[in-house]
């Protein structure tokens, strides 16, 4: 492991790092289709889910190119998925519900993953500051924070803050900033290694790649943790 400085202060990304969202929207696609496709079988409802949360087409990236609104993102999403189970579009007044009952059983499934809560009572018991940016608007993610009963994180950077999306070394410079914590000392966790990882890398922060699935390719040599606990070894001062 590289020699680091010491770190006063830690930033995190928040869907898929803190907040379990892929649980989340996996349990609502389930919902919010349980009529128009009722007759898909346990693998076509694993291949629906992964089409919908990998966004295959990109559409999340033209929402934040400011090509698409959010709405419109997911929508585009929704049809990509459900067009290779069922015949007839995602259209219209069809659309529209779909997405206002999307919008309302989303949140009643934000939860922490269980390695978040014992992190951050570490951090605060050791009186490191910590925070959040993330690539969604701030509005949006303070309330699934609040939601997912991690209120208590006082520094959210959104992408409407700075007008800018990660990999953009604005974004995190700001949450380094609002924290109070010198770039080169902040560390920056993620659980995209091009986007979290080597960009807080590239914009001056130490990026740490948090690789759940333990997918790391043969001869990976970057900084990363297969959970959040992994964080306190770069906090010496913590263990």
């Amino acid at each position: 492991m590289d020699i680091l400085p010491e770190i006063a202060g830690v930033l995190f990304d928040i869907d898929d790092t803190l907040v379990d969202l892929e649980t989340a929207m996996g349990r609502t696609l389930h919902h919010v289709g349980a009529d128009t496709l009722a007759h898909l079988s346990d693998a076509d409802w694993i291949e629906y889910k992964r089409l919908y949360a990998h966004d295959p087409l990109g559409s999340y990236n033209r929402f934040l190119a400011g090509e698409l609104t959010f709405s419109e993102q997911r929508l585009h999403r929704a049809r990509h998925a459900q067009a290779a189970f069922v015949e007839e579009p995602l259209e219209g007044e069809a659309a529209r519900r779909w997405n206002t009952a999307y919008e309302a059983t989303l949140p009643l499934h934000f939860e922490p993953y269980d390695d978040v809560v014992p992190l951050l009572d570490a951090l605060d018991a050791a009186g490191v500051p910590y925070g959040a940016v993330s690539n969604n608007v701030h509005d949006y993610q303070r309330a699934k924070l609040d939601r997912s009963g991690l209120s208590r994180f006082d520094v959210l950077v959104g992408i409407d803050t700075v007008d800018a999306a990660k990999p953009d070394p604005a974004i995190y410079r700001e949450g380094a900033r609002q924290l109070g914590t010198p770039p080169e000392r902040t560390l920056y966790v993620g659980d995209n290694r091009v986007i979290d990882a080597e960009g807080a890398d590239a914009a001056g922060l130490i990026g740490v790649w948090l690789d759940r699935r333990a997918a790391a390719p043969a001869g990976f040599a970057g900084r990363r943790i297969t959970s959040l606990a992994g964080v306190l070894q770069f906090l010496p001062h913590v263990r």
